[in-house]
């Protein structure tokens, strides 16, 4: 379909279905919209967009309703998203500038969010396959076992249990927890993993067992493309948007988080002009969420500053761009969501996150 005043058509359409989640009719677009024909002439262009599988009519008196085409031709045309005020970006910012840890900043992120669109939000925190190491420590806890407490970047601590066979003495655990984290800091788990194993044949013989227990257990770590948990907020709005028939397959959905996850962490990874992946109805090729569409960003290491960015002034926190997606947020709703105010909160709230975790990964 070309540039035209039939895509203006079809863009008036979608924006007023989604505002009143009515049958547009052409009389009602040649009243409340200035496209400069008559009311005959876009009751023709509907047509035509019908014929072109943009538009339906649920019934014959009835006007029009978009279809997933026609909500598709929307989103892509969305060049750009449209900003968030000055007032909705100083109210993320100080709720979510409260954040004592990763897992508050995570949860307050699916509340705000949801609380924003009025649909669900969900937020995953970073699996350990992303993550870089800060700081290991070693620490005995029985008489063949040391316990090694891993923190990585993003803020999140694992647990791993180390068997040897006879203990080290203190200073020796001392001497490889030093040595791992002054060559290791910085590196992933996977390049973790290998430094640590070629520390046991340099000096370090006498841990040569542990260090061997705690390469295998980075390389472990790296492997897990899990994420620790996901975050989720809002199920209740469902309610208030869903015929009671759509209810229970999205919510069967909702469930299936292994199926979300998939879904949404290859939506926030398609390289997109907003920054921003939309997988509408059937796209995301889950029954369940035949009737729902659904926004996702990942958020991440922030690399470098977005330069001339007119949305957002020189201390925004969420002026960085990122690179390097470490996990993903989003938000399910009904087809008919309005997409440009949705994308806009996910993209802000994935900013934000991008922020905080640069902020916690410098351990300032």
């Amino acid at each position: 379909m070309t540039q035209s005043r039939r895509m203006l058509v079809l863009r008036a359409v979608v924006e007023d279905y989604i505002r009143s989640q009515e049958p547009v009719g052409s009389a009602a677009l040649s009243k409340e919209r200035d496209l400069g024909v008559s009311s005959a002439t876009i009751r023709n262009d509907m047509a035509a967009l019908e014929d072109e599988g943009y538009l339906i009519q649920p019934h014959t008196s009835a006007g029009r309703v978009p279809t997933e085409k026609g909500y598709r031709y929307f989103v892509d045309r969305l060049a750009t998203v449209v900003p968030l005020s000055e007032a909705q970006r100083r109210g993320i910012n100080s709720f979510l500038s409260g954040s004592v840890s990763l897992k508050d900043a995570l949860q307050r992120s699916a509340r705000l969010l949801s609380e924003i669109t009025g649909q669900v939000a969900i937020v995953a925190s970073p699996s350990l396959s992303k993550a870089t190491l800060r700081h290991v420590e070693l620490v005995p806890v029985a008489m063949s076992t040391l316990l090694a407490v891993v923190i990585t970047d993003t803020g999140r601590v694992a647990q791993h249990g180390l068997t040897v066979s006879a203990m080290p003495t203190a200073d020796d655990i001392n001497r490889l927890s030093g040595a791992v984290n002054e060559q290791c800091n910085g590196q992933s788990l996977s390049s973790a993993s290998e430094t640590v194993r070629a520390l046991g044949g340099t000096g370090f013989e006498t841990v040569r067992e542990a260090s061997d227990a705690l390469a295998d257990a980075f390389a472990s770590m790296a492997l897990d493309d899990r994420a620790n948990e996901l975050y989720m907020s809002g199920t209740s709005h469902l309610a208030h948007s869903r015929s009671l028939t759509d209810l229970a397959p999205l919510f069967d959905a909702l469930e299936e988080q292994v199926v979300l996850m998939k879904l949404m962490s290859n939506l926030s990874e398609e390289p997109s002009a907003t920054g921003v992946g939309v997988s509408i109805g059937s796209e995301s090729h889950t029954p369940e969420l035949l009737h729902a569409s659904v926004v996702s960003s990942g958020y991440g290491r922030s690399t470098s500053p977005v330069a001339n960015d007119s949305e957002r002034n020189e201390t925004s926190p969420d002026q960085d761009s990122t690179n390097e997606p470490i996990a993903f947020v989003g938000s399910i709703g009904p087809t008919h969501m309005d997409y440009a105010a949705t994308m806009a909160a996910v993209r802000a709230v994935a900013r934000y996150l991008t922020f905080f975790v640069s902020e916690s990964g410098s351990g300032d």
